[in-house]
């Protein structure tokens, strides 16, 4: 079992945690470095996470195990969070297990990154080298779009669009949050 516990205590603005859900390449890790500084949180990255707990990339490990055990990795490393006073980045794919997205909710809010399909497209014209989940008879990222999008909504105590803006932007509509 992976066990991350992270708290700082020294005030009570440090024991808020913000935790970023979106798709790949939506501004998650970029704007959560800046916000944590920003706020002087600490920041976390889920992807990061499992690197270290596998000891390989992300698409390494998908090709060796498949989508259905990452996710199951994914699900171990974030239900082993215990953080206070952070921002966490997760995954795109975080948002396929309840279990995960109700323990990341007891630790704070959940913010929904939103970009726009075409904009997904043109940060990432290459998902296979990215390392990213497809389930099923997901091959296309229209496909995925259109899977994913309703999952974040659901899980989202907000949103931000992010869809064009730079990261200072997403950060400062993040900090009014």
């Amino acid at each position: 079992m992976f066990d991350f516990s992270f708290a700082i205590d020294y005030n009570e603005k440090s024991m808020k945690t913000i935790v970023l859900i979106g798709m790949p390449s939506s501004g998650k890790s970029s704007a959560g470095k800046k916000l944590a500084k920003e706020l002087g949180l600490a920041f976390l990255d889920g992807d990061d996470l499992i690197r270290a707990f596998t000891g390989e990339s992300l698409a390494a490990t998908i090709a060796r195990i498949g989508a259905e055990g990452f996710l199951k990795i994914e699900e171990e490393v974030l239900c082993g969070l215990s953080a206070k006073g952070a921002v966490i980045a997760t995954g795109g794919s975080a948002v396929y297990s309840e279990k995960a997205m109700a323990h990341l909710k007891s630790l704070g809010k959940i913010v929904y990154l939103k970009i726009a399909e075409e904009e997904a497209e043109r940060r990432i014209p290459d998902f296979s080298a990215r390392g990213v989940v497809m389930r099923g008879n997901i091959a296309t990222l229209r496909e995925l779009y259109a899977e994913r999008v309703p999952l974040y909504e659901k899980f989202a105590d907000a949103t931000v669009d992010c869809t064009g803006k730079s990261v200072s932007s997403v950060v400062s509509e993040l900090i009014k949050l």
